[in-house]
């Protein structure tokens, strides 16, 4: 099979690379990471040579384009269904893709509020309302689904679903936003998988600093 090449931004700071990046390596699936940083104000005038949008995550596979975290997923798992990146029973699938599409085009006071930022010092910051208000619907998604699974993760198994939300978690713990034993044992579990914690060793190996990203 042609290589798949995925294109990311920054480790320590693109929330939206790590969520194809994890749901990939955490499956299983073979690819090669390229990592373009943000090293210009607007971006990197590089993210147009491999990208029609000018933004990271791009997957190249051969010809093929693929943007946008989600849609590189779904793509993956189309060419490797038995990696299992969505859970195997038909309802948990839907449940699975609402939350992700949920968090793709949601909880946006929290991601302008709270930067992803791996290398953060713990420490919490005042927040509006509206990020609280996103904070507790994440809680109720995490505690409903792992309810029904039994855990440690939001269906059992590591899926697609984690993997869009492990910069939530990233957000919950350097920010400190939450204290339900439940939710941090969940946090507990993603910050612990082997995946996660390789793509946290690289982005703290990493030598550039985005002031914006640094709240």
């Amino acid at each position: 099979m042609t290589k798949l090449v995925l294109y990311v931004g920054n480790k320590n700071y693109s929330s939206w690379s790590l969520r194809p990046w994890l749901a990939l390596e955490a499956c299983g699936v073979p690819f090669e990471d390229v990592v373009i940083p943000f090293d210009f104000p607007a971006g990197n005038p590089r993210f147009r040579e491999i990208s029609p949008t000018g933004r990271v995550p791009v997957l190249h596979h051969g010809d093929v384009r693929v943007w946008e975290s989600l849609a590189i997923i779904e793509y993956v798992a189309e060419l490797f269904p038995e990696a299992g990146l969505w859970p195997e029973n038909r309802e948990d699938r839907a449940r699975a893709r609402s939350y992700s599409a949920e968090m793709l085009s949601g909880f946006r006071a929290l991601r302008g509020a709270c930067p992803m930022n791996i290398r953060r010092p713990r420490r919490a910051i005042a927040l509006p309302d509206d990020v609280r208000a996103d904070v507790a619907r994440i809680e109720e998604i995490w505690r409903e689904s792992i309810a029904r699974s039994g855990g440690p993760f939001l269906f059992g198994r590591f899926t697609a679903a984690d993997a869009m939300f492990a910069p939530v978690v990233n957000r919950f713990d350097v920010y400190e936003l939450v204290t339900e034993p439940d939710t941090l044992a969940y946090m507990d579990a993603v910050k612990t998988h082997p995946a996660f914690r390789k793509w946290e060793e690289a982005a703290r190996a990493e030598p550039w600093i985005v002031p914006e990203d640094e709240a």
